[in-house]
C-alpha cells in the first residue's frame, strides 16, 4: 500500500507549531471533562456514549473525508496535543497515522488503536472472494496485503472497540469505572441485540449474493453469511475494466442480481453501469466512516442491514 509521504517543510512547520504549543501541553482537564480526539466517526459515536458527560469529543477528520487519504495539518496535531486520549481505528485505515503517533506518543496522552485483538479479515483472502474471475493485472492492482481495516461494519467488532475504549476511559478516569461500564453495557445490548434480530432474518433468505461498488462490508457479509462480490477493492481503488465488468455481468446475470449497493463516497458511476448491463437497481448503503444524512453509527448500522435484507428478500 501506498504511504503518505510527508514533506520536510511541513515537519518543520509541525515542529514549529508543537514547541510553541507544549508549554500549554500541562493544562489538562484535572476535574473536568476528558478531551478525547478520534478519527473516524464511529469511534467518536462509541466514545460518546461510553463516556456521557464525562467526555468530549471531536474528530480530527471532516465530515465527508476520505480518512484513507486525509493528511493531517499542524492544527490538527496541535489540537491533539492538548487531549487527554486519541482513538484511531488502525489496521492501515488511516494510512497517514505514523506521523501523528510519532508527535504525540511521550506526551501525558493515553494512545488507544481500537481495533486491537480483533480477528482481523484478510484482505487476500477477501480480494480472492471479491474479485472472482477477475483478470490477473487487475487482481494483481487490487491485492494490497494485510488487513480489511473495516472492523466496524461487523456489530460484534464493534463491541469489540468499543470495549477498548470503555477500558482506556477507566483506565485514565478510575473514579468514574461504574459510569463507564455501565454506559458500556447498554451499548453493548444495543448491538447485541440488532445483530441476533438481522442473523435470524438473513437465515430466512435463500439469496446472499451481496454486489456493492466498494468492497467495504466484507465483515458484514461474514456475520450475515452473504457472499460479496466488488467493483473497487477494500481501499475503495481499482476500476472498472471490460474484463471486469464481463465477470460481474455474468456473475450477476447467473445469480439473478437484481440490486446492486453503492456506497455513497465510492465508485457509485461504475456502479450505475453494471446495474443497467444487468437490469438491476442501485440502491444506497453507507460505509459509516464519516456522518453522513446525520445517522448515528447504530441508525446507520439499522438502515443498511433492513435495506441489504429488505432487496435480497424481493
Amino acid at each position: 500500500m501506498k504511504k503518505k509521504i510527508i514533506s520536510l517543510g511541513f515537519i518543520l512547520v509541525l515542529l514549529f507549531s508543537l514547541s510553541a504549543c507544549e508549554s500549554k501541553d500541562l493544562e489538562k482537564n484535572d476535574g473536568e471533562r476528558l478531551r478525547v480526539g478520534v478519527t473516524i466517526n464511529p469511534l467518536k459515536d462509541f466514545a460518546e456514549a461510553i463516556g456521557g458527560d464525562k467526555v468530549e469529543v471531536f474528530s480530527i477528520i471532516p465530515d465527508g473525508s476520505d480518512a484513507h487519504s486525509f493528511d493531517p495539518k499542524p492544527k490538527d496535531l496541535k489540537d491533539l496535543i492538548n487531549t487527554d486520549m486519541f482513538l484511531y481505528n488502525g489496521l492501515e485505515m488511516e494510512e497517514w497515522i505514523d506521523s501523528v503517533l510519532g508527535t504525540i506518543e511521550g506526551k501525558d496522552i493515553k494512545i488507544v488503536e481500537t481495533s486491537k485483538n480483533i480477528d482481523a479479515m484478510n484482505i487476500s483472502e477477501e480480494d480472492d472472494h471479491s474479485h472472482e474471475d477477475m483478470d490477473e493485472e487487475s487482481s494483481e492492482e487490487h491485492n494490497h496485503g494485510g488487513k480489511d481495516p473495516h472492523v466496524w461494519l461487523s456489530l460484534i467488532d464493534a463491541i469489540k472497540q468499543a470495549e477498548n475504549i470503555k477500558d482506556a476511559f477507566v483506565e485514565v478516569d478510575p473514579d468514574n469505572k461504574n459510569y463507564y461500564e455501565d454506559n458500556f453495557e447498554k451499548l453493548k445490548k444495543e448491538f447485541t441485540d440488532l445483530n441476533s434480530e438481522y442473523v435470524n432474518k438473513f437465515n430466512t433468505l435463500t439469496n446472499k449474493d451481496f454486489v456493492t461498488g466498494h468492497a467495504a462490508f466484507g465483515y458484514l457479509c461474514r456475520d450475515f453469511g452473504l457472499t460479496q462480490k466488488s467493483i473497487a477493492d477494500v481501499f475503495g481503488e481499482g476500476e472498472l475494466t471490460p474484463k471486469n465488468l464481463e465477470a460481474l455481468i455474468n456473475y450477476s446475470k447467473t445469480n439473478n442480481v437484481k440490486t446492486i449497493f453503492s456506497e455513497a463516497t465510492a465508485s457509485e458511476k461504475e456502479a450505475e453501469t453494471l446495474a443497467k448491463e444487468v437490469g438491476a437497481k442501485v440502491v444506497k448503503i453507507y460505509s459509516l466512516e464519516t456522518k453522513e444524512d446525520n445517522m448515528s453509527y447504530l441508525e446507520g448500522m439499522k438502515y443498511n442491514l433492513e435495506t441489504i435484507y429488505s432487496n435480497l428478500s424481493n
